[in-house]
C-alpha cells in the first residue's frame, strides 16, 4: 500500500465586495522600442497604478529575454490605493533583427500574473571610421594679408561615412571645397583645402571639427600657421658715373639672371644711386643700369647685380 503525504495550501481570501478593485494597471500595456544598435541601451518607462481601494504588494519580477533589463524597480513593493510607480525596462539588443520578450510581475491583486509585452530591433553597430591625412596642418610663416592653402585628405573606413558638419575655430582658417552634407564610400577618400589668411602677425592657433556618423566623431585636426609682418625690405643700388656726358641713368630688374630686365624707375634718375622698395623677403633679383644723354640715346645694359633679400 503506498501513503501519500498530506500537504497544506494556504489560499488568500479576498472579501468579494474588495475583488473587483484591486486591479494592477499598467501603462502602457507593451511596449516596441524600435530600432537600437546593438551594444547601446535604451530605456522606456511603464507606469503601474493600483486602481483599487487597498494596498496591493508586488511580489516578485521577472523577465523573458536577455536583451531586457529591470531599471530601478525593486521587489516586493507595496502600492496605496490610487498610487503609481514607475517600471523602467531597459533594451540593450544582444544580436540584430526582431527581438521579443516579456515582463511579469507576481502580486496579490485580482490580477495577479501581469504580464507585459516588450520588443525591438537590434541593429548592426556603426563600425565606420573617418581617418584625415594629414593629422594636423603647419602652415609655416605667411605674411600678412596673403594667403597659404594645404590639403587635407579625408577617408572612410569600415563603412560610408556621412559628414554633416565642419568647423574651424579660427577666423583666419577656412575650409574650402567640401560641400556638406557629404557621404563618403567605404573606401573611398575626398580632398579638402585649409586656406591660412592671416590678418595680424603672431602664432595663430585653430582646430578643424569633424561632425559624422563614424565612430571617431567628432574627429579633430589641429591646426597651426604664423603671421609675419609685411616685408619692409629693400635694395640700394650705387652705380659708378658715366665717363660720358649724360643726363640721368635708368634701372632695370630681372628674375633670373641674363633677364629679361624690366625698367623699374618712373622717371630718369640724375643720381648715381636707387632704392627698390618693392622687393619681396626671400627672392632673389637681378639688376642693370643704362645711361641716358641729351639726346635720349641710351646705352647699352651695365653688368648685371644680384641682390638677396633675406626672409622673411
Amino acid at each position: 500500500m503506498t501513503f501519500l503525504p498530506r500537504i497544506a495550501i494556504a489560499l488568500l481570501a479576498l472579501p468579494l465586495a474588495h475583488a473587483s478593485q484591486l486591479q494592477l494597471q499598467c501603462k502602457p500595456s507593451s511596449n516596441d522600442y524600435g530600432q537600437v544598435q546593438t551594444g547601446t541601451s535604451k530605456q522606456f518607462v511603464f507606469q503601474l497604478t493600483n486602481t483599487g481601494t487597498r494596498s496591493i504588494h508586488i511580489l516578485h519580477k521577472w523577465k523573458n529575454g536577455k536583451s531586457f533589463s529591470f531599471g530601478n524597480f525593486h521587489v516586493p513593493l507595496t502600492l496605496k490605493p490610487g498610487k503609481s510607480t514607475s517600471l523602467p525596462i531597459n533594451f540593450n539588443p544582444l544580436v540584430t533583427g526582431k527581438i521579443t520578450g516579456t515582463i511579469t510581475l507576481i502580486s496579490d491583486a485580482t490580477n495577479p500574473k501581469l504580464i507585459i509585452g516588450v520588443s525591438g530591433t537590434g541593429m548592426n553597430t556603426n563600425k565606420a571610421t573617418l581617418g584625415v591625412t594629414p593629422a594636423s596642418l603647419n602652415f609655416g610663416n605667411v605674411t600678412v594679408g596673403t594667403s597659404a592653402n594645404l590639403t587635407l585628405t579625408l577617408t572612410a573606413s569600415n563603412g560610408p561615412v556621412k559628414i554633416s558638419a565642419a568647423q574651424v575655430n579660427s577666423s583666419e582658417i577656412v575650409l574650402s571645397g567640401l560641400a556638406l552634407p557629404l557621404t563618403i564610400a567605404a573606401g573611398q577618400s575626398v580632398n579638402a583645402k585649409m586656406i591660412f589668411t592671416p590678418t595680424a602677425s603672431g602664432t595663430a592657433s585653430a582646430k578643424l571639427t569633424l561632425t559624422s556618423n563614424a565612430v571617431n566623431s567628432p574627429t579633430t585636426v589641429p591646426l597651426t600657421g604664423v603671421g609675419v609682418p609685411v616685408s619692409s625690405h629693400s635694395a640700394d643700388l650705387t652705380w659708378d658715373p658715366s665717363h660720358d656726358v649724360v643726363i640721368g641713368y635708368n634701372v632695370y630688374r630681372g628674375g633670373r639672371t641674363g633677364g629679361p630686365y624690366s625698367q623699374i624707375n618712373s622717371v630718369l634718375d640724375s643720381t648715381i644711386s636707387y632704392t627698390d622698395s618693392t622687393v619681396k623677403g626671400g627672392a632673389t633679383y637681378y639688376y642693370v643700369v643704362t645711361a641716358v644723354d641729351a639726346s635720349n640715346m641710351e646705352s647699352a645694359f651695365s653688368n648685371e647685380v644680384r641682390v638677396s633679400i633675406p626672409s622673411p
